[in-house]
């Protein structure tokens, strides 16, 4: 299920940040600052801000937040790993007589972790938004 964020205009929404906390913890989606209070999650913008309801608070347990609220980077980083380390492993098994296999292999497997991580996430990102 997919939260709904709700738009506030600034002249209505001031009174909102007297007990939440500025954090850098989410994404900031552009906004110029965010903030926490429980599992509400406010970006502030020049001229509104977005709220929306985390299920999980990230400032209490980041693993939860991170499976029940983005798992999008999870998705991401498991596949930066397993994707990046696939490509680096096969060049070093194909390139053994190299003398540059350890580092061929390590600067390929570093540049597929970018790219396969990269890919999860924006792919996870698409799904989750549906």
């Amino acid at each position: 299920m997919v939260w709904e964020e709700i738009e506030i205009p600034k002249e209505l929404g001031s009174f909102m940040l007297e007990k939440a906390e500025e954090t850098s913890l989410g994404q900031k989606n552009g906004a110029k600052k965010q903030y926490r209070y429980g599992n509400l999650h406010i970006r502030e913008y020049d001229d509104k801000f977005l709220v929306h309801m985390d299920k999980v608070d990230p400032r209490e347990n980041l693993l939860g937040h991170l499976v029940l609220d983005s798992p999008e980077i999870l998705i991401g980083l498991a596949s930066a790993a397993i994707g990046g380390g696939k490509v680096a492993s096969y060049i070093y098994k194909n390139q053994k007589n190299s003398i540059f296999v350890k580092q061929s292999s390590t600067i390929s497997g570093l540049i597929a972790s970018l790219i396969f991580g990269y890919l999860g996430y924006s792919i996870s990102k698409r799904i989750k938004k549906q």
